[in-house]
């Protein structure tokens, strides 16, 4: 799969007179982006499920007893996991630009 991706992006580099590193910067951005929307998606339908904008606000609701644990659980840790994996897809595409 390798050689075969090297083989492409050499193949593009030439079609187009672009650097290899071009290439992979923008693919890698493209990239990173698609996964933001796809991520941003998920948490929206589950911040939209509890009328919050965060993991923070859900856990606000348990304590204040809005919301029972037994019954969110799974969205809260999902929810928090999807906010973590956003930060970090953040950085790697703030590395890249």
């Amino acid at each position: 799969m390798q050689l075969e991706a090297t083989k492409t992006i050499e193949a593009l580099s030439k079609e187009f007179g672009l650097s290899k590193d071009m290439i992979l910067k923008e693919s890698l951005t493209i990239f990173l982006e698609r996964k933001l929307r796809e991520i941003g998606t998920e948490i929206f339908k589950l911040t939209a499920k509890y009328n919050i904008s965060s993991v923070e606000e859900l856990e606000e609701l348990y304590k204040k007893g809005e919301v029972e644990e037994k019954d969110s659980w799974n969205d809260f840790q999902r929810l928090d996991h999807l906010e973590f994996k956003m930060d970090e897809l953040k950085k790697f595409l703030q590395e890249l630009k």
